[in-house]
């Protein structure tokens, strides 16, 4: 049974983004939420960003400096995050 999977993406940005990408093998349903600052613009940030897009997974931030993912409020996060089985800060 699959299960539904949040990623909090706040410090370690590059281990976070690395980690989604890595769980995706479970064939889980995983969200990446980037929260409260940019997204470091490394090679490995940058690629897996791009993986996490081709693979369809939802890509969120409540900083709107992150032009290229939906910026929710942190009020719509915290209802979204309801809906997961499991929530990973990272």
């Amino acid at each position: 049974m699959s299960k539904k999977i949040a990623v909090l993406v706040r410090e370690r940005q590059g281990d976070a983004l690395r980690m989604a990408v890595g769980i995706t093998l479970m064939d889980d349903t995983i969200d990446v939420y980037v929260l409260d600052r940019k997204v470091e613009e490394t090679d490995e940030n940058t690629l897996n960003v791009e993986t996490i897009k081709d693979l369809g997974m939802g890509l969120y931030t409540n900083y709107k400096e992150n032009g290229d993912m939906e910026c929710l409020s942190n009020e719509e996060i915290a209802l979204k995050l309801l809906e997961y089985d499991h929530i990973i800060p990272y």
